[in-house]
């Protein structure tokens, strides 16, 4: 078990812990299948809404805040019934603008998991607007439930009289199937690969901006963040974040990085690559490898 979960592991109820902990080896990768719910339902008796309320301290337990020192959980439950940590992050020394909200965690968990939507994400703390409006975009935003630990309501009960996609007449949705082909790279460096393979699956709908970042890490291990682009265009999450906080969730230490390469369609309106660069300056003197295809 990581050492992050220790303290909050020793609050849960004795059922639960005794179930969880077979899951939370070296090889946990936040997220619970469904065949692991269903064995931590039976043992504890709780419902799916109590069990993930039950789970959100180990959620929070990843969150990385050093300037703000909250720390916020959340589990996004996949379309598949697998469940999907996420917490917040933040980068000590860089502008607040690179954050990390534990809503897009979780979200972002789930689409690089291979789902396409979410029924119902479970926070600690209720969404901020920027959380909502980051929800509104995904594809199944008109269903989607917010559960906290006080209330359980549809997302649009949050965000009255919302914009989103439509209102540009754009009819795509984040999580939806995304195949970007033309982006071509011939390379046999595995990094590349996975940027390459990220990066077709990216959403920017506005831009065509279609980007991703593969870090590699001092054991090896390599994550991948896809943009994930938004109506309201300033909660669109970039993929360096993104690539950051699911390295987290995965239980890397971000000060390991060696490697780290962004690869972004030449075609778009925007480019990726200052903002990546800037967010890299938080992790130590890794170079970002650039390629536009």
């Amino acid at each position: 078990m990581h050492p992050r979960f220790a303290k909050p592991f020793e609050t849960l109820s004795a059922p639960l812990q005794a179930a969880l902990l077979p899951m939370l080896g070296d090889d946990f990768q936040a997220r619970f299948t469904p065949d692991q719910v269903a064995t931590l339902k039976a043992a504890t008796g709780l419902d799916d809404r109590a069990l993930r309320l039950a789970l959100l301290p180990l959620a929070a337990a990843c969150s990385v805040a050093p300037i703000s020192r909250f720390f916020v959980g959340a589990i996004a439950c996949g379309l598949s019934g697998t469940w999907y940590f996420g917490a917040n992050m933040e980068f000590a020394g860089q502008g607040l603008f690179h954050s990390i909200h534990a809503e897009q965690s979780a979200i972002s968990n789930a689409w690089l998991g291979g789902e396409t939507g979410i029924s119902e994400i479970t926070v600690n703390y209720t969404p901020c607007g920027h959380c909502r409006q980051f929800m509104n975009e995904l594809s199944t935003a008109k269903t989607l439930k917010v559960s906290l630990p006080d209330d359980l309501s549809e997302l649009q009960s949050f965000l009255p009289h919302s914009f989103g996609p439509a209102d540009l007449e754009i009819t795509d949705a984040l999580m939806s199937p995304q195949a970007h082909d033309e982006l071509v790279l011939e390379s046999d460096d595995p990094l590349w690969q996975a940027a390459l393979a990220a990066a077709r699956q990216s959403y920017a709908p506005y831009s065509q901006g279609y980007a991703a970042v593969a870090l590699q890490f001092e054991d090896g291990r390599i994550f991948c963040g896809r943009y994930a682009e938004n109506a309201a265009f300033n909660p669109s999450l970039p993929p360096m974040q993104m690539a950051c906080a699911h390295a987290v969730l995965g239980g890397e230490d971000l000060a390991t990085v060696r490697r780290a390469v962004l690869l972004e369609s030449k075609d778009g309106q925007i480019s990726q690559r200052d903002s990546a660069q800037s967010t890299l300056k938080a992790l130590g003197s890794v170079e970002l490898e650039y390629k536009a295809v």
